[in-house]
């Protein structure tokens, strides 16, 4: 092993996994979805930031659709 190298001669190359880096995002959510998040990811050992990030990934791949039927007005 060298100890010194010289990278100027190294040629740049994009960076293979930058499509599937995460984007950081403001949310505005209720304090009880997060407390349930947080109660929930405590007990399986991950942090919420992911176990919410792994919830949604899941409705994407299950192509979960919501559905709101607001109550009509008198």
């Amino acid at each position: 092993m060298k100890t010194e190298y010289d990278l100027s001669k190294m040629s740049s190359r994009k960076n293979p996994y930058a499509s599937k880096l995460k984007k950081p995002v403001t949310m505005r959510l209720s304090e009880d979805v997060i407390s349930y998040f947080k109660d929930m990811a405590e007990e399986v050992g991950v942090p919420y930031q992911s176990l919410i990030n792994l919830y949604l990934r899941d409705c994407v791949a299950q192509h979960r659709k919501l559905s709101i039927d607001w109550p009509s007005q008198p």
